[in-house]
């Protein structure tokens, strides 16, 4: 009794903004349950290859130059030097690397200050849904709350679309921020000029509003499509946050290096919080990316530079994933960049007993991809997140028939998973 009166004295001493945070999630199911069956993890989002050669030189040689004290709190200046002048050309404009730009512990930890910075108690942040689970964090944790406004799937013209009536409509006297993420993840949207000339009309109509723009996937951007930065759009610099990293473009999740760019009051207020929770980022990281950054610019294994080359492997891997997933005669919604293919599974019927089984904070029913991704997982050695992770409880239903995979794996792993999506049939449901 005393050890269960402590524990519940524990929990009624940890903050209100921390309410909820202390329940499963997807990956506690899903990433244990693909390793104990040993499938193939088309799961969880990180690239499993090594890191470039010319990167993990740059880190060596970083730390050999010996670049190991405490780096200037805004950012190392080689690297801030580097982000503006990378930025200045994509945006149009002249960026101050001492004032216009930030470095920070990934994009995580950008998201998490510049919620910190901007919200006060009651604040609300339109979000697009569905959304990245560590949105609703960053804003709860915040003082603020979540206003979700859909991406909407077009069955007929398997496109993912947005209903900017809705969007308008979801902004209140109380908004704050409009959390903006192109590429999409889980959906693969890109956000095309036409679209987001109409987010900027409705942020120029409604001007206590704040853009923040996730944009980490900016160089994996497929089919000849263009990445178009809101930040570079007229009258948006001024309020417009756009986040980025290192890691999804250079497969070094594990360095956690990320930044923030836009008006200098806005980089400013982000640059206030920051250095109150970490204070700095890893000098020599940073001073790699900036080596790193520097030559990616530069032609490499036969392409015009890195980027051309490893969107080049990425389209190839989003390709070749799509064709499996029809071998399985499962619907893949090719995504137009990111590297996570939203797919259509229903033409399974799911087995009772993985509907059943109880979910990971003891729910029961689970929703049915919840149950898809297991049933897959156990019996076809093939694991998918089931993407009702990425929306509220109201509109769970949304993700009924969906599964999310993703392609940023080995060739070795894609071509494991083509063999076990070749023999998937429906009968076997």
């Amino acid at each position: 009794i005393d050890c269960a009166q402590r524990m519940m004295s524990a929990v009624r001493a940890t903050s209100r903004r921390l309410k909820g945070f202390e329940a499963p999630t997807v990956w506690s199911e899903f990433t244990p349950l693909s390793q104990l069956h040993k499938s193939c993890n088309l799961g969880q989002g990180f690239p499993d290859w090594p890191t470039p050669d010319f990167a993990k030189k740059a880190l060596i040689d970083a730390i050999n130059s010996d670049a190991n004290q405490y780096a200037r709190a805004l950012g190392d200046l080689p690297l801030v030097e580097t982000l503006a002048k990378h930025y200045s050309k994509l945006v149009e404009r002249t960026i101050d690397p001492l004032q216009e730009v930030t470095v920070t512990v990934g994009a995580t930890e950008a998201l998490f200050c510049a919620m910190q910075s901007l919200i006060n108690e009651g604040d609300e942040v339109v979000v697009f849904e569905p959304a990245f689970d560590i949105y609703p964090a960053a804003v709860q944790m915040a003082g603020g709350t979540c206003s979700f406004v859909p991406i909407e799937l077009n069955t007929t013209t398997s496109k993912w679309e947005v209903d900017f009536a809705k969007l308008e409509a979801a902004i209140t006297p109380k908004t704050k921020v409009m959390l903006l993420n192109t590429p999409h993840n889980p959906t693969g949207k890109v956000f095309t000029r036409e679209e987001l000339e109409q987010v900027a009309g409705i942020l120029r109509r409604h001007p206590h509003v704040i853009a923040i723009s996730d944009e980490v996937y900016e160089k994996l951007v497929y089919d000849g499509r263009e990445h178009v930065r809101l930040a570079s759009l007229p009258d948006m610099w001024e309020r417009t946050l756009t986040i980025s990293s290192c890691g999804k473009t250079f497969s070094c999740t594990g360095w956690k290096v990320g930044w923030v760019y836009g008006a200098a009051p806005l980089v400013k207020a982000v640059a206030l919080a920051n250095q109150w929770v970490v204070f700095c980022v890893s000098t020599p990281t940073q001073r790699a990316m900036a080596t790193i950054l520097t030559e990616a610019d530069q032609p490499y294994q036969g392409f015009p530079d890195y980027y051309a080359f490893v969107r080049n492997q990425y389209e190839t891997k989003r390709n070749d994933l799509a064709d499996s997933l029809r071998l399985g005669d499962i619907k893949p919604y090719v995504p137009e960049g990111g590297f996570f293919i939203m797919a259509d599974t229903s033409k399974y019927e799911v087995p009772e007993k993985y509907v059943l089984q109880p979910g990971p904070s003891g729910e029961s029913p689970v929703t049915r991809d919840w149950a898809f991704a297991r049933w897959l997982t156990v019996e076809k050695g093939i694991t998918p997140i089931p993407p009702s992770a990425f929306y509220t409880p109201e509109t769970k239903h949304m993700a009924t028939n969906l599964a999310r995979f993703a392609f940023c794996k080995q060739d070795a792993t894609l071509v494991e998973s083509k063999v076990r999506f070749g023999k998937l049939t429906t009968a076997d449901a």
